[in-house]
């Protein structure tokens, strides 16, 4: 039963050996999904902004739509 759940666990690439290069420090993977805080403010994590290439000064437009919002980064092409 190992064999066949090991060879399991190598199709689907997963590697459960911590191979650390020293970079980063784990922490908890991105669940795209935010929460509202006490004070109203909406707080969008370094793992997103990391993941979009985003840098300190970047303005966005904010788009409100019924059930969702749109951030809309100011002076980037829309061709993406």
């Amino acid at each position: 039963m190992m064999k066949f759940l090991n060879a399991l666990i190598d199709a689907e690439g997963i590697e459960l050996d911590s191979t650390s290069n020293g970079q980063g420090r784990g922490g908890r993977s991105a669940s795209y999904r935010i929460s509202v805080q006490s004070n109203g403010n909406l707080l969008i994590g370094s793992a997103y902004t990391k993941k979009m290439g985003l840098e300190q000064g970047d303005e966005f437009e904010i788009t409100l739509g019924r059930k969702h919002i749109h951030l809309r980064q100011i002076g980037v092409d829309d061709e993406e």
